[in-house]
């Protein structure tokens, strides 16, 4: 029944430094949009065929989880370079990595991944496929 995932919805505490670590840092394209009812505009980083849009804490879009929560995600994005090219850009921005690289398995298979933190302290694996 489900072919795939098409966006996810992440809740910042933190604009700024939201968008700044989503675009600058992971090169996600920032978006902006109308959507909803009343419609009203949005913003959503989008790479490959999929996107996040964001919500703002206190100023979710309905509807919405029950409970967002910055800080609660645990995602996994799958890197274009190498895991060598990920922790050299990671470096160049001062994010700190607080593990990796490590083997682990993905949605098809082995992964090499490195874990850091968005500015609301969501996990954030990214992995290259070995």
């Amino acid at each position: 029944m489900i072919h795939r995932l098409d966006h996810l919805v992440l809740t910042t505490e933190h604009e700024e430094a939201c968008i700044h670590f989503y675009t600058k840092i992971l090169g996600m394209q920032l978006e902006s949009f109308v959507g909803g009812d009343p419609p009203v505009e949005r913003r959503a980083f989008r790479f490959g065929h999929q996107k996040i849009n964001l919500h703002l804490k206190g100023r979710e879009f309905e509807p919405k989880a029950l409970h967002p929560t910055p800080g609660a995600l645990d995602l996994c994005f799958i890197a274009d370079v190498s895991i060598e090219e990920v922790q050299v850009r990671l470096e160049q921005f001062n994010v700190p990595i607080i593990e990796g690289p490590v083997q682990r398995t993905g949605a098809t298979g082995k992964i090499q991944s490195v874990y850091v933190r968005d500015p609301d302290q969501n996990l954030i694996e990214i992995s290259q496929y070995l």
